[in-house]
């Protein structure tokens, strides 16, 4: 049975209650104060992107944590160059800012930089046990990767599962954004087909259009998930097209997420058991406009259209 008109509203205003943002320490050092456009306790993913300094991104979890908000400092496995350095780290960011969440990816680089080539490497030092993480994000890929094998990516789950049984820590998946809800169902049905009990959460665009999203997608660490939608040539014309005067007739995907908002919550009536429980927004170079969509989401000012939803 589809849901009602307001039975709908309201279970996009619960999923998006929860819903992260994330900020890149380069992005950040532009913003005078995040309590401008983020509500206190807000919490905020710090990228740790491949060649930064992890100094930048503690330097920016300490800010945000001064200025009221829940920093998740990213951890990338092949950027880290030694056990010895993430001890370190860990010990300042738990000495300085107490975080007790963490997100850890793999790392979009070809060849590590130290002792780490996968983010169960780097699980299995203990260390973010030891320095009192209690809850980490590990990577999912609703529409596979352009470094991983279909296979590895199915054994990555499985071990993740595996650990999760091993550990007090709450793990849970976190995805790259996604443009349509279709991939993510397919996805979440067939690795919970194949034993996941990890709870998800999904990646979705925030406000940009799609040269911004292009422009942005490296530097906010979704570069992986932009060259798979741009390998079909096809879909690359559709995106051109998109902000074009013809943009009205190409079914192209865009970045404005509230049709797939509204995809998500009717998937998720359909599916009780489906174990997507909250949503991460990726600004992609707009935090401000990006979080002022998310707040009037939150708050029910919203009509609901012919297809997707509009702010007031």
């Amino acid at each position: 049975m589809a849901l009602s008109a307001a039975a709908e509203k309201q279970a996009i205003i619960d999923l998006m209650q929860k819903t992260t943002v994330e900020v890149t320490p380069g992005g950040a050092a532009k913003v005078t104060d995040f309590r401008d456009m983020l509500r206190a306790g807000c919490t905020v993913y710090v990228t740790f992107l491949p060649g930064s300094d992890f100094a930048d991104t503690v330097n920016t979890v300490r800010r945000l944590k001064d200025e009221g908000f829940n920093p998740v400092p990213h951890f990338a496995a092949r950027s880290i160059p030694s056990a010895k350095f993430l001890e370190e780290n860990l010990a300042s960011l738990q000495g300085e800012t107490g975080v007790t969440e963490g997100l850890l990816i793999g790392g979009g680089v070809d060849n590590p930089v130290g002792d780490f080539a996968s983010s169960m490497e780097v699980l299995q030092t203990g260390l973010f046990e030891k320095y009192g993480i209690q809850k980490m994000g590990l990577a999912g890929h609703p529409e596979g990767s352009p470094d991983i094998s279909p296979a590895d990516c199915a054994l990555a789950i499985k071990e993740k599962n595996d650990y999760a049984k091993q550990t007090d820590m709450g793990l849970y998946l976190a995805t790259q954004f996604a443009f349509e809800a279709a991939p993510i169902f397919a996805w979440e049905k067939e690795i919970r087909a194949a034993g996941n009990e990890l709870p998800v959460h999904i990646g979705v665009p925030g406000l940009a259009t799609i040269k911004t999203l292009m422009r942005h997608s490296a530097h906010c660490g979704v570069g992986a998930s932009v060259r798979f939608l741009t390998r079909n040539p096809v879909n690359v014309l559709k995106l051109t097209l998109k902000d074009s005067f013809l943009g009205k007739y190409v079914n192209a995907p865009s970045s404005e997420p509230s049709q797939l908002m509204r995809d998500l919550v009717t998937g998720l009536d359909a599916d009780p058991d489906c174990l997507i429980k909250q949503c991460h927004l990726y600004p992609l170079g707009g935090l401000k406009k990006s979080a002022a969509w998310m707040y009037q989401v939150q708050d029910g000012e919203f009509d609901l259209g012919s297809k997707g939803f509009t702010v007031r």
